[in-house]
């Protein structure tokens, strides 16, 4: 999971106003913060002679684990191959983005475009 810190550094240094928080007190905030997000899977697929975003899946904080500590294998072993974009909400609040290209081939296709969520 070391690989979702970077992408919610400057999120937890806003939070706290500031990046000379204590480590200890960040990585609280890190915790807290990530447990009250969503992460958002989408797929790169071809459309009218460009690409879109595909919305696969929207994870809470009590299904995310799983993806969180291994990515690239739990989109493998779950969608296949493709190019996968996950996004990171808090609450309304965008995070952050991280692309994922695991290989082999893609059992995506055929599954349907997702509404998106909103938290409430």
């Amino acid at each position: 999971m070391d690989w979702v810190w970077p992408l919610y550094s400057e999120y937890v240094h806003k939070t706290l106003g500031g990046d000379d928080a204590p480590e200890d007190l960040q990585e609280q905030t890190f915790i807290s913060l990530l447990s009250a997000s969503t992460v958002t899977v989408l797929v790169q697929e071809p459309w009218r002679g460009s690409v879109r975003f595909k919305r696969l899946a929207v994870l809470g904080p009590d299904t995310m684990f799983d993806l969180l500590n291994d990515p690239e294998g739990w989109l493998a072993g779950r969608f296949g191959g493709g190019k996968f974009k996950l996004n990171f909400h808090h609450g309304m609040h965008f995070v952050a983005t991280r692309n994922f290209k695991p290989s082999g081939p893609p059992r995506w296709t055929e599954l349907p475009d997702i509404e998106p969520q909103y938290a409430q």
